[in-house]
């Protein structure tokens, strides 16, 4: 008579599905940001966002880091079979999303910054210009 096997966990939801989601899911999951990672396995932000866009796969080498990291096991990572993200691990996922959120606020405040000098400065330039220009006209 035949069996069933044992049913085998799959941690996913919407965009977990692929590689890419799972690498995204298990990073929130464990709060590192992707900065932090890249900088761990010694690649670029850029490669990083390609890996969980599923642009391009990473180096098994890198998968078994990661899932280290992770706390997940490697098979999860690359099928999505097997041990995933702990289901007490919202926790963590929310303080990851609030710590990105503070670090766009930061980032959103010093662009506010940025284009307030940037402002000043093409100001100060039309007003160089104009008073060249007026210059120019009474010496003529």
């Amino acid at each position: 008579m035949f069996k069933p096997e044992q049913e085998t966990t799959v941690f996913s939801d919407e965009g977990g599905d692929t590689l890419g989601g799972r690498l995204s899911m298990a990073r929130d999951a464990a709060g590192i940001s992707l900065e932090t990672l890249a900088s761990e396995l010694g690649v670029s932000e850029e490669t990083m966002l390609a890996w969980e866009s599923d642009r391009s796969e990473p180096k098994p080498s890198a998968l078994v880091t990661m899932s280290a990291l992770f706390g997940v096991s490697p098979v999860w990572l690359m099928t999505g079979a097997g041990d995933g993200p702990d289901e007490d691990s919202d926790q963590r996922a929310l303080d990851a999303v609030r710590n990105e959120f503070l670090r766009l606020q930061t980032a959103h405040q010093e662009i506010g910054r940025l284009i307030e000098a940037t402002t000043r400065q093409i100001e100060r330039l039309d007003h160089q210009i104009r008073l060249r220009n007026v210059s120019k006209d009474v010496a003529h």
